[in-house]
């Protein structure tokens, strides 16, 4: 029974989704450090996407983290470490 039921779901369930092109470039607790590197990746022209996976409750649990497509991963982490301007 289980087996009909772990086929069925993957009958449903896409394989691939869009998130998983994307790719983790940067991850900090800070969440202003996070939106500076974000505006700076934008303003590049890199799509971000920014995923707080922080503690509500008391900020000091968990991280920020900044995922951007698989075709722009060097360039992101080469903006990233650039120095500043």
């Amino acid at each position: 029974m289980w087996k009909k039921i772990k086929n069925w779901i993957q009958k449903i369930l896409p394989n691939n989704t869009e998130f998983e092109k994307n790719k983790l470039v940067f991850r900090t607790s800070e969440l202003h450090l996070a939106t500076i590197i974000k505006f700076k990746l934008e303003e590049e022209g890199i799509h971000v996407i920014l995923i707080n996976k922080m503690d509500s409750s008391y900020n000091n649990f968990g991280q920020i983290e900044l995922y951007v497509n698989q075709n722009d991963v060097i360039r992101a982490k080469y903006i990233i470490d650039k120095p500043h301007e």
